[in-house]
């Protein structure tokens, strides 16, 4: 069991360490980060999306055999982020203390992504119960996944008008709940598989929110043709890259799938 907490927490420390990715970006100007800004939102438009379609989905459909329920929890995850953005909104309208516009957008950007890093530990954790091997591979998934995808967020928050090291750490702290899904899955063990089934979906319809509501829509403050189609290519290179690692990911669930069946065999 030791081994297990050693490779669960380790692996989940590792992959919210990567979250300061961002700090390549800490030393260009205002206005090179300005230029490269609007490229990486794009990107995360791209990621976010896939990693809904791609993986986030089609595993709550492996997880969840009634599928209204899956239909269900999505929709939860849109309206659930639509009123906490409205109650942000609210905040920040009675909060002169806050600088930009764009703020509520950063927030409901760290709600999601501390939901999607809540689920890697989680799924992390569940692996190393299985065995070292299956562990460290889906460790290695995860860690392959969350480089574009920190890198994205950290975009994200840029745009939003946080300052670079503000946005780095808030960053850093919304990877951590990975740490904090690796340690819940551990003590609760059986139970947490119950829990990870409502939370894939509900995170599913926090991205398609924060993608199609908030970032969209600022993609389309662009009008010029050339950054229009920069736009375009880094939306698909996101999505590309997602579909590329959800085939080695559903690979690595399934196998994650049966050894976790083959344990709770020999425990029975």
């Amino acid at each position: 069991m030791g081994n297990v907490w050693i490779g669960a927490v380790g692996s989940t420390l590792l992959v919210s360490l990567l979250s300061f990715t961002g700090v390549l970006f800490l030393a260009m100007r205002a206005k090179q980060l300005k230029r490269i800004i609007f490229i990486l939102v794009s990107f995360a438009v791209g990621a976010l999306f896939g990693n809904t379609f791609f993986m986030l989905i089609p595993e709550s459909f492996a997880l969840i055999e009634n599928v209204q329920m899956i239909g269900f929890l999505i929709v939860s995850g849109l309206v659930v982020m639509f009123i906490l953005e409205k109650f942000i909104h609210w905040h920040h309208c009675h909060n002169v203390s806050h600088e930009h516009d764009a703020a509520p957008l950063g927030y409901i950007s760290l709600v999601t992504d501390s939901l999607h890093n809540f689920t890697d530990g989680v799924l992390i954790a569940a692996a190393w119960m299985a065995s070292p091997e299956v562990g460290i591979a889906t460790t290695l998934a995860v860690v392959v996944h969350e480089i574009p995808q920190e890198i994205s967020d950290f975009g994200v928050l840029l745009h939003a008008g946080f300052s670079k090291r503000k946005a780095l750490f808030l960053n850093f702290v919304a990877a951590c709940t990975a740490i904090i899904g690796a340690v819940v899955t551990i003590l609760l063990g059986s139970v947490t598989e119950e829990l990870i089934k409502f939370i894939l979906p509900f995170a599913a319809g926090g991205f398609i929110y924060l993608a199609g509501s908030d970032l969209i829509p600022e993609l389309h403050r662009e009008s010029s043709v050339r950054k229009s189609l920069i736009q375009l290519t880094a939306i698909l290179a996101g999505i590309a890259l997602i579909f590329y690692i959800s085939l080695h990911h559903e690979h690595s669930h399934d196998e994650n799938h049966g050894h976790e069946t083959e344990l709770h065999e020999h425990g029975h």
